[in-house]
């Protein structure tokens, strides 16, 4: 089993916080707070590095998993399991971690797990803390620490069970919090008091840092023994499979197709020797004289193939490996897959045009790539994902450009058109103008817009105002302003008295609509 060991930097910081710790009970100087800030900042990058060379380790289980899931299983949800326990206990200190410095910064915990420890006003302050980790307690039992504590023994207790009894002895679990722990004077403090009683926030934040740091060793340990505990020699050349593993299946023109090919175990002083042969359904003897050789590493090999004509492509190859006898035995493998052109479809659902101020819903699709993969941008206004199509709102330009990126890749450009929304055409009684009989006026006594019918969205707009204007036979003329789009009892008054073939108009007609203010066309009416 390959142990984690600590690198010389660890060993560094570990040190200096127990330096920096003891000299707290001396006293909290302007050096000693700037000497937590950096050794803090350091934990904080080593802990970030350390995530990376964990999940390197996760991904060598993942592929050893897919090449013999019978043999690998039983290790491999060990180790997801130490994966979910060691991330629950991370965030959870990290949320312990934005705690104490939002009640110490009397700000809210977004704003504190955002920001630096250099920049806190408070860090030098351990009245708020200390009630946090300890509360109304003697020994810390009524405060947060506690609850740590409880959380890091179960932890332990946990992830231990999932090594062999025989083995526990050599896993170094560390997140020590049985001591024995002590204060100056010699007497005996328990883990709680000694970390968290009057303990300024730069270390209590520092210290919290280097929990995290100890569960990240904790659990690189752990899975490194699991992974250790496969037996790479129970794979049989026998058994041996070869895996094909593309990027995709789907393949752009002028693109390139890549696979990863996986040998489940080899030799380590004789790599096995790859070669593939392009455009081949199966490899024959024939066809081998043609194969090209491949490099690899530790079992695996990546190919590349430029794709430069549409269609169907495959390939056929092999992978030779030396047995303990020195027998070469052949495992055979073929694959393929499709080149495409790349095929953009950018559409405006309602029409081929943007209108400003409104919601123009709008297509995109890519072939071969589903919806999450595909990232529009918009020369003009926002674009924004509502469901299964796009919403694109326009200010008041002459065009506006969609280019749309999908799986990394350019898939090119649409351009629209961008108009302002039509004006509503006025109307009463259903119509738009001409003859109409007193009575029918009477009863609609409304101005209704109603949008173009070639229009297809779905817009309201409110009549906000207009003028009434009447002749009479005599040449009298009768002209009243109102609000909103009724007649006003004295202009019904006027209609009622109206004769046949008298005249009005509704002119200075405005509507308020999505976009601000319209004037409207006037309505001309004779009665009948």
């Amino acid at each position: 089993m390959a142990g984690y060991k600590e690198t010389p930097r660890q060993k560094m910081i570990a040190m200096m916080y127990l330096v920096l710790t003891a000299l707290l009970a001396l006293n909290v100087s302007v050096e000693v707070l700037e000497a937590f800030v950096v050794v803090n900042e350091s934990m904080e990058a080593t802990n970030e590095n350390f995530a990376n060379k964990i999940e390197g380790v996760y991904y060598k289980f993942d592929q050893q998993y897919l090449l013999n899931k019978p043999r690998v299983g039983p290790f491999y949800e060990k180790a997801k399991e130490v994966k979910v326990l060691s991330e629950n206990l991370i965030n959870y200190i990290r949320q312990v971690k934005y705690e104490a410095i939002s009640k110490s910064e009397g700000i809210g915990l977004e704003e504190a797990s955002l920001s630096q420890l250099r920049n806190l006003k408070s860090k030098d302050k351990y009245d708020v803390t200390t009630n946090y980790f300890i509360g109304n307690s003697q020994d810390g039992s009524a405060g947060e620490a506690k609850v740590l504590k409880n959380r890091i023994q179960d932890y332990k207790e946990k992830v231990l069970n999932l090594v062999e009894p025989a083995d526990r002895d050599r896993i170094r679990i560390g997140l020590d919090i049985d001591g024995p722990f002590h204060d100056k004077s010699g007497k005996a403090l328990n883990w709680e008091m000694q970390f968290f009683y009057h303990t300024i926030l730069a270390a209590n934040v520092t210290f919290l840092n280097k929990l995290i740091n100890e569960v990240q060793n904790a659990e690189y340990d752990i899975v490194n023994y699991l992974y250790a505990s496969v037996d790479a020699e129970s794979f049989k050349f026998d058994d041996i499979e070869a895996k094909v593993i593309p990027s995709s299946n789907y393949v752009f023109l002028g693109d390139r197709y890549e696979a990863e090919i996986l040998v489940a175990a080899y030799d380590s002083k004789s790599n096995p020797e790859v070669l593939i042969v392009d455009g081949a359904d199966r490899i024959t003897e024939q066809s081998l004289r043609q194969a090209r050789p491949v490099a690899g590493k530790d079992g695996v090999v990546k190919i590349t193939i430029p794709a430069t004509s549409e269609g169907m492509k495959r390939y056929a190859g092999v992978i030779r490996v030396p047995t303990p006898t020195g027998e070469i035995k052949s495992y055979p493998f073929s694959h393929q897959y499709l080149v495409a052109r790349p095929s953009l479809t950018v559409s405006a659902t309602k029409m081929n045009v943007f209108y400003t101020g409104v919601d123009n819903p709008v297509s995109i699709s890519v072939a071969g790539m589903s919806t999450s993969q595909i990232q529009p941008t918009i020369s003009a206004g926002s674009i924004r994902s509502v469901g299964n199509e796009w919403i694109v709102r326009v200010p008041d330009v002459q065009r506006a450009v969609i280019t749309v990126i999908a799986d990394g890749k350019n898939m090119g450009t649409t351009e629209f058109r961008v108009k302002r929304v039509p004006n509503p055409i006025p109307t009463i009684a259903n119509i738009e103008g001409g003859n109409l009989e007193k009575n029918r006026l009477l009863l609609a006594s409304a101005i209704i817009p109603t949008m173009p019918a070639d229009f297809e969205f779905d817009l309201n707009f409110q009549i906000t105002s207009f003028t009434f204007i009447g002749v009479r036979s005599g040449g009298d003329i009768f002209n009243r302003d109102a609000r909103g789009n009724r007649f006003t009892d004295e202009m019904r008054t006027y209609i009622e008295n109206m004769r046949r073939g008298e005249k009005i108009w509704l002119e200075n007609i405005y509507a308020t609509g999505p976009d601000g203010t319209r004037r409207l066309a006037t309505i001309n009416l004779t009665i009948q």
